[in-house]
């Protein structure tokens, strides 16, 4: 049996990349004062990775990259061994080849909890930009709190300036997303993790309906995140820039732990896409989270190498 199969890349123009570098200030001057985030079971906490700078990565439009579901499948397994009700589900695509995999199930839908914030931002800046204009003082206030602390209030300040739940649906529609169901209980979100790699093109990509100052804005935010929402898919590589969430279920008292963003490793880019569900503890869920993401960067990397 061949080990993979070749088909042709759905990426149709260079990815941008945006280089994290840890440790670094930029961005600082944004920060007003720190509120607690909350992680109420409408929606929880959050993301992601110190500094950035931005690096461009080769056009992949034309190339041909490798299916290695089954190769991650293998991967992701044993890590879910014992882990009794845990559920996960991971997309990963190489920014570089346009190489990419998705373990899961591509119709497995979990709750966002607090990386749904990545996206009411992606919508409000296409509202802006439908309506020629730049973010009000206020919203970029939020904005900061919502990414850089995951603040809770901000985000549902935020959705309704979007418009709320419908509005949010039909922002993804411009963006491409078409397995999520936004709520207006904001971390009650439903998504796919095929999904939210969606969601990272067009925030990290070029072939998408978010301006470049849209983009550099977001993706500035998702790398100021504070030092304890540092985890998740930062784990696999040496910089990122991210967005966590965490949420436990009042009706279980399981947790759902999520984390999306971009890496850095070994020279090469990767969006990377974590959701799980049904984990006992948050500190359970964040070491499978990290171990997926892990496992998922280390396969394509493998296959996009040959």
């Amino acid at each position: 049996m061949p080990r993979h199969r070749i088909r042709r890349s759905a990426l149709s123009a260079t990815v941008a990349a945006t280089v994290v570098l840890a440790g670094s200030a930029a961005g600082g001057a944004y920060l007003t004062g720190r509120s607690p985030d909350h992680a109420p079971a409408a929606a929880a906490s959050v993301s992601s990775v110190p500094s950035a700078a931005t690096a461009p990565v080769a056009a992949a439009s034309e190339e041909p990259v490798v299916e290695l579901d089954a190769e991650l499948a293998g991967a992701v397994e044993p890590l879910l061994a014992g882990s009794g009700t845990a559920a996960v589900s991971v997309a990963v695509l190489d920014g570089d080849s346009g190489t990419r995999a998705v373990y899961g199930g591509v119709d497995a839908t979990y709750d966002t909890a607090s990386i749904v914030k990545v996206d009411i931002l992606a919508a409000l800046l296409l509202r802006a930009q439908d309506e020629d204009r730049v973010l009000t003082a206020g919203e970029r206030a939020h904005a900061v709190a919502m990414i850089e602390r995951s603040d809770n209030e901000a985000a549902t300040a935020l959705l309704t300036a979007v418009g709320g739940a419908s509005a949010l649906d039909a922002a993804n529609e411009r963006l491409g997303l078409t397995a999520t169901t936004a709520a207006q209980a904001w971390g009650l979100t439903r998504t796919t993790a095929a999904d939210q790699l969606t969601l990272l093109e067009a925030v990290f990509g070029t072939d998408t309906e978010l301006s470049q100052a849209s983009r550099t804005y977001l993706r500035g935010l998702m790398a100021q995140v504070e030092a304890d929402q540092q985890w998740g898919v930062s784990a696999a590589g040496s910089s990122w820039a991210l967005k966590n969430g965490w949420m436990p279920r009042t009706a279980t008292g399981l947790w759902n732990i999520n984390s999306i963003g971009q890496v850095t490793a070994d020279g090469r880019t990767y969006l990377v896409a974590v959701l799980s569900g049904g984990q006992p503890t948050k500190e359970a869920g964040v070491a499978l989270v990290e171990a997926v993401a892990k496992a998922a960067v280390k396969v394509v990397r493998t296959g996009a190498a040959g």
